[in-house]
């Protein structure tokens, strides 16, 4: 992979159909039997929340192989203040170019715009295996929480990361996931239709 073989650009509404599918293909049987992201995704479009400046596809020959969305976010500081940072996902990539470096790509030119628009900070969920080669930690060891976890109970998948340095010296407080981000599963399995059939698998590993 170079930067010569791939393009990033802002998603139009032509590609809506095509990127949702993508999604469908990066996510379908990793994290449950199936997958919700690509119904997430069409919700989020049309969320107050979502940033329509940092929604971007990654083409290479002509193809969208990739997709990352970001949304507004904050944490509830414990002194009282709402401190307004973003969020980002679904990020997908198909499954046959994952792993040959364009998902990092991707993601590192999205927090470059990201921080250009004046973001502070990222929260985000996900694997610090990947996320760290980003720039990405635990956001514990910021003082951060993720909402409703209790105390003790294992947070490695709450990451963080800094996009204007010091920008959450001395503030330790809650996160909340985006309303916009939680749908109807019901309503998920019915816009799942539209799709071409595939098969639900329950696999190792798999969070429900």
């Amino acid at each position: 992979m170079s930067k010569n073989d791939y393009n990033i650009r802002l998603e139009v509404p032509a590609d809506y159909a095509e990127v949702e599918n993508l999604v469908r293909e990066a996510f379908w049987n990793v994290y449950r039997p199936g997958c919700l992201e690509h119904y997430v995704l069409h919700c989020l479009r049309d969320d107050e929340d979502f940033i329509p400046q940092l929604d971007f596809v990654m083409e290479k020959d002509g193809r969208i192989i990739g997709q990352v969305i970001y949304m507004k976010a904050w944490i509830d500081a414990d002194d009282g203040r709402r401190v307004p940072i973003m969020t980002m996902g679904p990020i997908g990539i198909l499954p046959e170019y994952k792993r040959r470096g364009y998902g990092k790509a991707l993601l590192d030119y999205s927090m470059e715009k990201a921080k250009g628009m004046g973001a502070g900070a990222l929260c985000f969920e996900g694997n610090i295996g990947f996320y760290g080669k980003s720039g990405f930690v635990y956001a514990s060891t910021k003082g951060i929480r993720y909402h409703g976890l209790p105390e003790g109970a294992d947070a490695s998948f709450f990451l963080l990361r800094e996009l204007q340095p010091g920008y959450l010296d001395g503030i330790t407080g809650e996160y909340s996931t985006p309303k916009g981000y939680f749908v109807d599963e019901s309503e998920a399995e019915l816009f799942d239709k539209r799709f071409p059939p595939k098969e639900k698998l329950k696999l190792p590993g798999q969070l429900a």
